[in-house]
């Protein structure tokens, strides 16, 4: 078929780049860059594509680091699919949600699909999304507009486990302050209102909160603020919670009940409350079934083994899930180490350079790559996926 013999040729693309694609992952592993910071990644990225004949715009939707990446001589062609790149890492532990991997996965998936999209109905895109960690990249992508001319968008994340259509929890960032009354904490503590308390019951009221809740339910949180010193009365005091839940409506009845819980403390400790919604909010992903059995297919022609346990537990939140509301679409995750390994961690962080990720990464070019030429090359494959689409929202 002739589909088989353009994934033929985007796998010899790919493999003939491997060690530039691999060396580009460690670079961006070794410059790690925080949300809205990701500017030499960001760079490098549009200047990769360039060179293999993409037109960049830059500073995508107002985004100094968002960009998009599409063939001159297609842009008005459809379908389009989009490949998204994550490219931010986390503060102090660097790459430990492996970023890197994302980044250049949806670069060389790119570069694979330059061998044979003149022959294919449709477009590309390539678009860089940054700040998924925290600021919610995507959503004002999203809500600017930027996924509105697109008829399905992919990307691939590494993991502990092979998984292509698990979802992830819709999540909201929540801050919480208390104002109190400074005193003196020896001689005149009852002139004093203490701001510290109203944080302190606040924990204690989730924590109480949590035996009845679903179990799908995720809330933590730091205390951002305690005070000063141990002799006075705080009079301010903060904290950041994530409540998350594995769907939006739950979320939203949620939030209300984690406000209560801030106001019952703000009562008992007399100290007045301050209860703010980031804009932060991801929404639960919504993977596209069909996407995600094309997907599948390919990365077992790859020879990739996919964890075949229920597709549930162990979730995080992604503002990919922003994106499935508004275009079909598929976050899969891919191996690249031991399930003891978890990200988040020094572990994940080391991981995401090892050989096995260096595999992961290739793998997971070529398996987007074929996903999307099976898209392009069927036009009753796009129906499907749009249908799938609209039957879940």
């Amino acid at each position: 078929m002739e589909k088989e013999r353009f994934k033929e040729q985007i796998t010899r693309k790919i493999d003939s780049i491997k060690d530039e694609l691999v060396e580009f992952s460690h670079l961006i592993h070794r410059n790690p860059e925080t949300s809205f910071e990701e500017r030499k990644a960001a760079a490098w990225l549009a200047e990769k594509l360039e060179a293999n004949g993409f037109q960049v715009e830059r500073r995508l939707g107002g985004l100094e680091t968002a960009f998009r990446a599409v063939l001159p001589q297609r842009i008005q062609k459809r379908p389009a699919v989009a490949l998204l790149a994550e490219y931010d890492a986390l503060p102090e532990i660097g790459h430990a949600c492996g970023h890197n991997i994302i980044a250049t996965a949806s670069l060389g998936a790119a570069i694979g699909l330059t061998e044979v999209i003149s022959q294919l109905p449709g477009t590309i895109q390539v678009i860089g999304t940054p700040a998924e960690e925290s600021g919610c990249g995507k959503k004002i992508l999203v809500e600017k507009g930027m996924f509105r001319e697109l008829d399905a968008a992919m990307m691939v994340h590494p993991s502990n486990r092979t998984l292509v259509a698990r979802g992830s929890l819709a999540s909201q960032l929540v801050e919480v302050k208390f104002y109190g009354k400074a005193a003196h904490a020896a001689a005149y503590p009852e002139k004093g209102i203490n701001a510290l308390d109203g944080i302190i019951e606040t924990f204690n009221n989730i924590n109480g909160l949590r035996q009845h809740l679903r179990s799908d339910v995720r809330i933590h949180g730091i205390i951002t603020n305690g005070g000063a010193r141990t002799n006075i009365v705080p009079d301010f005091a903060a904290a950041s919670f994530q409540v998350r839940a594995a769907d939006d409506k739950y979320l939203s009845e949620l939030l209300q009940k984690v406000k209560n819980c801030a106001r019952a403390a703000a009562l008992a400790s007399g100290a007045r409350l301050e209860f703010e919604l980031s804009d932060s909010y991801y929404q639960a992903m919504k993977p596209n079934h069909t996407l995600a059995e094309l997907f599948v297919a390919n990365l077992r022609q790859l020879g990739e083994e996919l964890d075949e346990s229920p597709q549930t537990g162990a979730m995080g939140s992604t503002d990919m899930g922003n994106v499935s509301s508004v275009v079909p679409a598929i976050h899969p995750y891919i191996a690249i180490c031991p399930e003891k390994a978890v990200g988040h961690s020094p572990q994940f962080a080391q991981a995401a350079i090892s050989p096995r990720a260096d595999r992961a990464l290739l793998i997971s070019a070529k398996a987007l790559a074929s996903t999307i030429v099976d898209l392009l090359s069927d036009p009753g494959l796009i129906s499907k996926v749009q249908r799938e689409f609209k039957s879940q929202h």
